[in-house]
């Protein structure tokens, strides 16, 4: 079976996203990243929904100068 998705702890989470670890948690909690999938007492986040916090992070930069540019074109 080959793993395409891989799980990570909220430490390497934190890693990619360059955050402290209390950090990551307090983004958890406010929703910024997603809950975990709990496997009995485990945390665990596909790596796919940490690029995915990192895509709407970038995509939320450019909206405010997409936005700027349609006012000015209007």
């Amino acid at each position: 079976m080959e793993i395409t998705d891989p799980l990570l702890t909220a430490r390497e989470g934190a890693r990619i996203l360059q955050v402290s670890l209390p950090t990551f948690w307090r983004r958890v909690a406010d929703g910024t990243v997603p809950q975990p999938i709990k496997i009995g007492a485990l945390s665990r986040w596909p790596a796919s929904e940490i690029t995915q916090v990192i895509q709407m992070a970038k995509d939320r930069r450019r909206l405010p100068s997409l936005v700027a540019g349609a006012r000015q074109d209007g």
